[in-house]
């Protein structure tokens, strides 16, 4: 079994952005060269996701105020007593989740109908990173 690792870093304008990272997971695919595994992908910030949908604008503003609905920017969170602000990107990030697992097929991943990987900021406007760790054969 071999195993590839790559990162993406980003730096958001916005504190929240949604971004298609599916070429990006793609090109790992390739420069794995494994033809048959698993690429998970993973947020390595406990304020940001990863997530599996369809690339539809119109879905992702659904998606963003959904998710403002359920965790709204609010400064009365317990977590801000720390000096924080972000305590509504902690739980937009635990309703999202941070990672996925996309099953590679013949070198590709194998992916249903309209299904693309994004990357969501929840509390943005600083460096942070994505790791792709590609295992299989």
């Amino acid at each position: 079994m071999k195993s590839f690792t790559d990162y993406l870093w980003f730096n958001t304008k916005n504190r929240r952005d949604y971004i298609n990272i599916t070429e990006e997971v793609e090109s790992a695919v390739r420069k794995s060269g494994i033809e048959e595994g698993m690429a998970l992908v993973s947020a390595m910030h406990i304020t940001a996701g990863v997530y599996v949908n369809d690339a539809e604008s119109g879905l992702i503003q659904d998606i963003d105020a959904w998710l403002e609905k359920l965790a709204p920017f609010n400064p009365n969170y317990l977590h801000h007593r720390t000096g924080e602000d972000n305590g509504d990107a902690h739980l937009k990030s635990l309703i999202i989740h941070h990672e996925v697992t996309v099953p590679i097929t013949k070198g590709r991943l194998d992916f249903g109908p309209w299904q693309q990987i994004y990357y969501a900021e929840f509390d943005g406007q600083r460096k942070k990173r994505v790791i792709i760790k590609i295992i299989g054969e």
